[in-house]
């Protein structure tokens, strides 16, 4: 373990919150107890049997090595080996540290306040208890922790010659190491979890290994976790609620029109294409942080593409089917709804690839429908695509492929643990400390509603583009990619382009999301919004949060371009809407869905966005 130290001397008053030293500690019933336990082993052996049936029936036991963690590991080993004496070096650092943490927490005991040898990260919510402060053995405990942290990370991301993508996996998996030995993580070693099992007498460890049951259950075997209550948000009643009709529909996506709140709107409509590894209702999960019904009320007629969620009978679905089925095809449908031939465009992290790939295929076909083209944190160049190169190396794609072929699909969930694990300490270990060492449910959170609501991907489109994009990197490439019998350069692409990006997305890396910009030929504004991912995109004008940079050209670098870049206040919205405007055309009177040549199919959000994967299927 990373730290040791003598709890034992922590008597039942000192676990006891400073702020209630009276509080009462609760003393459990043995019946109850007993009772609790036997029903919990019961079903913990249940899930267990049925897991290892199932899996033993479908052959997924592997001692194999699939993502080649232990190779990687093994690699930095015999190099760490190879220099004793930096190793040796590396633990009289270690020892160095862990002798003044000693001499520090010994002035603490003795009244004094010294300097902290080692503190947590700015924004580590890890810590956040006053005991972690105030009380020495809990202080000594995360500083011995930090500290630990500190040089195991130091020690093997300082091995020389490793290749790029081992030193990129270790580094990642030591990571995840680490913040899996956490001491907030552990019953003894959490102080907010010590003080509620003393005074609950255990009962919140009872209801947390329900919980974990619970979990297991959902996942089938697997590790499912919770994150909200999902019975606390209803699509199309508390979240998705803008007005809108489903007006046309591929196999692949529904096309929704939304009903317009101004009298008159741009004669340009606007089509948004939200990835289809997630839904597309973070664009509309309540009213006052609604892009799409914020764009609704500025004026533009918007149409928005819902992926279906795939299952095995779209194994055989490509890339150009995403292509042909949802883009081009929404482009026709968007004609016979509203008269008009052109558009904006919008593409969100994948969204955004798929309509940087739609110029590509329009430019090699002579087709201007899209006037103007906005992406949100989208990579079309991968050679800097951060951590979650990790997972796309020809190892870890070979294993994938095979584990697709045998349903037609990656389940959802598996790829949802992958972007959780870029973020573990929120998305992971937080849930862990809450729902089963604490005991409690999951607070309501339509964000993290969303973020459970995960999709699959089709075995043959998602194989086809972490090969042809991440692998080999072949979209920037002029003509290196054929799509429908068009091979795709985006050099030819004149479109005028919005790029934003966000400086702290961990997925989508911003000087990556630049890179891309860099590919067409066109007029490019490109954004840098503060904060990440999603909250960077999703920063309504009445938040009034975060930022951005802008810049009135671009740049040879990423950094060359934020040298020049001004900084403003506010959301991005703002500015983006005053630069699409002068391709959204004049005025004319408002569309309602269904009055054109398409007829409505059924209310918004519709039916596809419905289909979960985590619900049950019959028998």
């Amino acid at each position: 373990m990373f730290y040791n130290w003598p709890l034992l001397f922590l008597s039942r008053e000192n676990a006891v919150n400073s702020n209630n030293p009276e509080t009462p500690v609760q003393i459990p019933d043995p019946v109850e107890m007993a009772r609790n336990f036997s029903d919990i082993a019961s079903r913990s052996s249940q899930i267990l049997t049925d897991f290892v049936t199932r899996q033993g029936k479908t052959g997924q036991f592997s001692m194999g090595d699939e993502l080649g963690i232990a190779q990687a590991f093994m690699d930095m080993a015999a190099r760490l080996m190879a220099d004793p004496f930096k190793l040796a070096q590396a633990h009289v650092n270690l020892w160095t540290d862990y002798m003044s943490l000693w001499q520090t927490t010994t002035m603490k005991m003795l009244g004094h306040t010294p300097e902290p040898v080692a503190e947590p990260a700015k924004g580590d919510k890890r810590f956040k208890h006053e005991a972690w402060e105030d009380h020495f053995l809990f202080d000594y405990s995360k500083q011995s922790y930090l500290i630990a942290a500190r040089h195991l990370h130091g020690a093997v991301a300082g091995v020389e010659g490793l290749d790029e993508q081992t030193q990129k996996k270790v580094n990642f998996y030591t990571r995840q190491y680490i913040d899996a030995l956490s001491p907030t993580n552990f019953v003894l070693t959490n102080p907010e979890v010590f003080n509620e099992t003393v005074k609950s007498g255990g009962q919140n460890l009872v209801k947390g290994l329900s919980n974990l049951l619970e979990d297991l259950e959902r996942g089938n075997g697997q590790v499912r976790i919770k994150m909200t209550d999902p019975g606390a948000f209803k699509l199309g009643e508390n979240i998705a609620t803008t007005p809108g009709k489903v007006v046309f529909q591929t196999e692949l996506a529904q096309l929704l029109q939304y009903e317009p709140t101004t009298a008159d709107v741009h004669r340009r409509p606007l089509l948004i294409l939200p990835p289809w590894i997630n839904k597309f209702y973070i664009m509309d999960l309540r009213e006052k942080n609604s892009f799409i019904k914020w764009a609704v009320d500025q004026g533009h007629t918007v149409f928005v593409l819902s992926w279906v969620n795939p299952d095995e009978k779209h194994a055989q679905k490509d890339f150009e089917d995403y292509l042909l089925e949802g883009p081009i095809a929404a482009l026709d449908a968007i004609e016979k709804a509203t008269g008009e031939r052109e558009v904006n465009a919008v593409g969100y992290c994948l969204g955004g690839t798929l309509l940087a790939s739609a110029l590509g295929y329009m430019a090699a076909k002579k087709d201007s429908r899209i006037a103007s083209a906005t992406f949100f944190t989208t990579m079309i160049d991968f050679s800097e695509a951060g951590e979650l190169e990790v997972f796309v190396d020809e190892q870890t794609v070979s294993a994938l492929e095979k584990r697709m072929e045998s349903r037609g699909f990656l389940e959802g969930h598996e790829m949802a643990g992958t972007f959780n694990m870029l973020r573990a300490n929120d998305l992971i270990w937080s849930f862990v400390v809450n729902n089963y060492l604490l005991g409690k449910d999951p607070f309501p959170f339509d964000l993290l509603h969303w973020n459970s609501d995960s999709t699959r991907m089709p075995a043959r489109m998602h194989s086809f583009y972490l090969r042809n994009m991440y692998i080999r990197n072949l979209l920037r490439e002029p003509g290196a990619i054929t799509l429908a019998g068009a091979p795709i350069d985006l050099g030819k692409v004149k479109t005028p382009s919005y790029f934003l990006s966000t400086v702290e997305d961990h997925i989508a890396p911003w000087k990556s999301t630049y890179a891309g910009a860099r590919l067409f030929s066109g007029p490019v504004k490109f954004v840098l919004g503060g904060s990440g991912h999603i909250a960077g995109v999703i920063n309504p004008p009445a938040a009034r949060k975060y930022g951005y940079w802008a810049s009135a050209r671009l740049a040879e670098t990423a950094d060359a371009w934020f040298e020049s870049a001004g900084q403003h206040e506010g959301s991005w919205w703002s500015d983006w809407d005053k630069w699409v405007a002068k391709y959204a055309g004049e005025k004319v009177s408002a569309r309602v869905p269904g009055k054109g040549k398409l007829k409505v199919l059924e209310n918004a959000p519709g039916s596809y966005v419905k289909q979960r994967t985590d619900e049950k299927k019959p028998g």
